[in-house]
C-alpha cells in the first residue's frame, strides 16, 4: 500500500515512500507445504555458492566433479536442516509475529542469514574490483582476485554475523520490520547486477573501453536497484510498521 508520511518519518525511515502495517499482513498459524518447499531452493543456492571459487569455475567453464560433489552435500544438508524446520522460509509455523517484540534469534536463522549477507557482499566487492583492475592493467585476472580476496571478506562478515552486527542477524529479532529491507534491498541489486555482469563478459570483448561500459552498467544497477529497495518499491523492500501480528518471511 502507499501510505502518506510526514516528512521526520521519511528522514528516519530512508526517505520509504511505501510502507506496510503489521495490522494488513495476513496471519498465518502454519506454513504451507509448498511455501516451504519454495523457500528451500533459495537455501541450496546460497550454500552452494558459499565456496566462491568454485562457483567461479561453475560459471566460467560449467564446473566439474567437485561442483557435483559439494551440490550433493548442499542438497543433504539444506534437505535435512529443512525437514527439521531449520532453515528460513522452511519452518512448519512462522516464528516472527510481532515486528517490535524482543524476541531471541535462532541460531539457524543468523547462520543462514549471515551466510547470505557474505556472499552479498563478497560477489559485488569482488566483481567490482576484477572489473577495476581490468581496466587499470589491461587484462582480466578475476579468478586470481577471487583466490585472494574471497575468503577474507567472508570470514569478516561471518566474524560479524557471529557478534551479532548484521541486520538480521543480531541476537533480538526486535528490529525485523526494517531490517529485512536491508538485507532483501542488497540481494535484489546483487542478484539482478551479477547476471547483467555475467552477460556482458560473455558477450562483449575483454578491452578497456568494453571493461568500461561494464563497470558503468554494473555500478549503475546497483545504485539504482538500491535507491528502490531505499524508497520501499521493490518487494519485501518497505518499512513495517510494529504493533500488531505479523508474519515473516
Amino acid at each position: 500500500m502507499r501510505s502518506l508520511l510526514p516528512p521526520s518519518y521519511r528522514l528516519q525511515h530512508g526517505h520509504a515512500e511505501r510502507v506496510e502495517l503489521a495490522s494488513d499482513r495476513q496471519f498465518r498459524a502454519r506454513n504451507k507445504i509448498s511455501y516451504r518447499l519454495a523457500h528451500w531452493p533459495i537455501w541450496i543456492w546460497v550454500f552452494f555458492i558459499a565456496p566462491g571459487p568454485i562457483t567461479f569455475d561453475l560459471f566460467a567453464t560449467g564446473g566439474n566433479r567437485l561442483t557435483l560433489a559439494w551440490l550433493a552435500v548442499v542438497l543433504v544438508g539444506t534437505g535435512i536442516a529443512g525437514l527439521r524446520g531449520r532453515l528460513p522460509g522452511v519452518e512448519p509455523a512462522p516464528y516472527i509475529l510481532r515486528f517490535s517484540e524482543d524476541r531471541p534469534n535462532p541460531l539457524y536463522r543468523r547462520v543462514c542469514y549471515t551466510v547470505a549477507w557474505s556472499e552479498v557482499i563478497a560477489y559485488a566487492v569482488l566483481n567490482l574490483a576484477g572489473l577495476v583492475d581490468a581496466i587499470i592493467n589491461g587484462a582480466w585476472r578475476a579468478r586470481a582476485i577471487y583466490d585472494v580476496g574471497y575468503f577474507p571478506i567472508v570470514l569478516t562478515i561471518w566474524a560479524l554475523g557471529a557478534a551479532g552486527r548484521l541486520p538480521r542477524v543480531k541476537r533480538s529479532t526486535k528490529g525485523e520490520g526494517h531490517e529485512r529491507r536491508y538485507f532483501y534491498g542488497s540481494v535484489w541489486a546483487v542478484c539482478v547486477a551479477q547476471p547483467v555482469l555475467w552477460l556482458m563478459w560473455k558477450v562483449l570483448p575483454q578491452t578497456r573501453s568494453a571493461d568500461v561500459i561494464k563497470l558503468v552498467i554494473f555500478v549503475g544497477i546497483l545504485a539504482w536497484m538500491g535507491n528502490l529497495a531505499r524508497r520501499g518499491l521493490l518487494p519485501r523492500t518497505r518499512p513495517i510498521l510494529p504493533g500488531q501480528l505479523a508474519i515473516s518471511d
